[in-house]
């Protein structure tokens, strides 16, 4: 299972919200790349970039950081947050993304969508399924579409799909663990989805869990910034993999 810390920016800022909510912003870092190194040093090869201004403005934002990472480090970055647009996207990848994640562009708009999957390919292409109450969510999590998170993920695993994030919304920032359950499900329903978990990491424990379970991916965020689970632990982790 592969570590994925995630670093979200505003105004170039490395922060963390809770459930979404912009207004409980809090600061870790004001330089991300010195975080991302932070990151690479300790055998992470993986990270998880989230443009939270881009997100708000429905048009990437933060490109300029993302290149900085990009630059002066060698992790594999996937990159979301406001990509809306074959400009965002074209962007994203110049900017050195090794991924890209699409989430409220895949409810809004799927034929662009269906055309970054078959233009780009199923390895550079992340569903993102962000959800509160099992019904997706869209528009920064500002929305919630009314699609179910499981049916939804299916349709586009249809049609080219592997890699998937699925983020409880109820769980994000609030370090009470993941949503086993749901996870389950999915894996339960698609065996040869690539399910990255999201959302809720609060201890070191829950990553076997979740790599026992088949999860790809994790996602770790306010965990690490808050000294819940240590560079060291991860780097155990990735050594004994």
């Amino acid at each position: 299972m592969r570590i994925i810390p995630a670093i979200d920016i505003i105004n170039g800022q490395c922060v963390r919200l809770t459930k979404g909510d912009y207004d409980t912003k809090k600061v870790y870092n004001e330089n991300p790349v010195e975080v991302a190194k932070a990151f690479e040093d300790s055998g992470i090869e993986y990270l998880h970039v989230v443009d939270l201004d881009g997100a708000k403005a429905s048009h990437i934002v933060n490109y300029n950081v993302l290149e900085a990472i990009a630059t002066k480090t060698n992790l594999k970055i996937d990159f979301g947050g406001g990509l809306k647009s074959n400009e965002d996207l074209k962007i994203a990848f110049e900017s050195g993304a090794h991924q890209i994640t699409g989430g409220s562009i895949a409810v809004k708009n799927p034929e662009i969508f269906q055309d970054w999957i078959t233009t780009y390919g199923s390895d550079k292409v992340i569903l993102g399924a962000d959800c509160n109450n099992e019904k997706i969510a869209i528009s920064g999590w500002q929305e919630e579409s009314g699609l179910e998170v499981i049916p939804f993920v299916k349709d586009y695993q249809s049609k080219g799909i592997d890699y998937v994030i699925c983020t409880d919304i109820s769980k994000d920032g609030m370090l009470e663990g993941p949503s086993f359950d749901l996870y389950q499900r999915i894996l339960n329903e698609m065996s040869n989805i690539k399910l990255i978990a999201s959302g809720g990491i609060s201890a070191f424990n829950e990553l076997p869990k979740l790599e026992t379970m088949g999860c790809e991916g994790v996602i770790i965020g306010k965990a690490i910034y808050e000294n819940r689970i240590s560079l060291k632990q991860l780097e155990n982790f990735i050594l004994n993999n």
